[in-house]
């Protein structure tokens, strides 16, 4: 199962630039929450708390919760926007929105491949080549499947897993309707691609040689 994570907030009084950098050195991370029938409000999260989520893979398209001091309980939430420090590859600020049962988000969610060793095209030196590594859908906030998993038994050299494969769960819906777009394919061994490469390029180089002769001739 899931871990749910629970970060703990309070409203952020001094905001834009100036503001969120100050923030950051006293040890938050500045963000805003909205949604629901609230007004949106600045908040700062503790940094080590989405720190943590960050390095799990749990911070963007998943259901945590935030509690809010002098709040009764904890709300709901998922991440919309996560701001990333480009060299330093940490969290720098963080959009939550209000979520319940009824609030229907769309989702990248991530794919997972089982039973490879059940594929005869991998068994003979194929190659898993990964198209998509997430499927985007729209899906309650809620209940956000957490992973797909797409089953590659038989699969043979040239085969593919396509959007049709996907199970989908009550109440999820493919994002990309309009067509059956490819996951993955089973790609052909790079030394047997070379070599029907190779064969190609002789073929060529035949056919051009002897056409030469052919004019010669003439």
């Amino acid at each position: 199962m899931v871990e749910t994570d629970v970060f703990y907030c309070e409203p952020r009084e001094n905001t834009g630039t100036g503001g969120a950098r100050a923030t950051r050195r006293d040890g938050w991370v500045p963000g805003v929450l909205y949604g629901g029938d609230a007004e949106p409000v600045a908040i700062k999260l503790k940094s080590n708390e989405v720190l943590k989520a960050f390095k799990n893979g749990r911070l963007r398209a998943q259901l945590a919760k935030i509690d809010v001091p002098g709040e009764d309980g904890q709300q709901p939430v998922i991440a919309r926007d996560v701001q990333v420090h480009p060299v330093k590859g940490m969290p720098v600020h963080v959009d939550l929105m209000r979520v319940n049962e009824k609030t229907q988000i769309d989702v990248a969610v991530p794919v997972r491949f089982i039973n490879e060793e059940s594929s005869p095209g991998l068994k003979k030196g194929g190659v898993l080549n990964i198209v998509r590594h997430a499927v985007e859908v729209y899906a309650p906030a809620t209940a956000i499947p957490e992973v797909f998993e797409l089953d590659v038994t038989g699969l043979e050299v040239g085969d593919g897993i396509h959007a049709s494969a996907v199970k989908l769960p009550a109440g999820v819906k493919l994002v990309i309707t309009d067509r059956d777009f490819t996951i993955a394919t089973i790609a052909a061994p790079s030394a047997l691609r070379s070599a029907d490469e190779g064969e190609s390029d002789e073929g060529e180089e035949t056919e051009a040689g002897e056409k030469d002769e052919e004019n010669g001739d003439e």
